[in-house]
């Protein structure tokens, strides 16, 4: 199983509150329902940031992570090249999410515990 894990920057014009709330309520439904793009997904996470209270999340830059999981590495460019997540899923990134700052990468998770 491939992974793909995104740290996720919001747009610099949003308050963590305004992406917060786009990101759950409006993207998440959307990536859903782009069965072109979705049916290549094996799961699917948000991770929304609660607090920078905790020393080890204290300045970390990142307003949330995603992952998405594939059964392989084709499965994945085949799903981030398929014309409907670059028509209606990528647009949709670019109102929340500053893409130049955010980080991903892709790994083959070995579950431990």
């Amino acid at each position: 199983m491939i992974k793909i894990t995104i740290f996720v920057v919001r747009k610099a014009d949003l308050t963590f509150e305004e992406f917060d709330s786009y990101w759950r309520e409006k993207h998440a439904p959307l990536l859903k329902s782009v069965t072109e793009f979705s049916r290549h997904v094996r799961k699917y996470v948000q991770s929304h940031l609660k607090s920078t209270d905790v020393p080890i999340a204290q300045g970390s830059g990142y307003d949330g992570l995603a992952e998405l999981w594939f059964d392989s590495v084709e499965s994945l460019n085949t799903a981030f090249n398929e014309p409907r997540y670059l028509e209606v899923i990528r647009p949709d990134e670019l109102k929340f999410a500053d893409l130049d700052r955010c980080l991903s990468i892709i790994c083959e998770e070995s579950q431990i515990i």
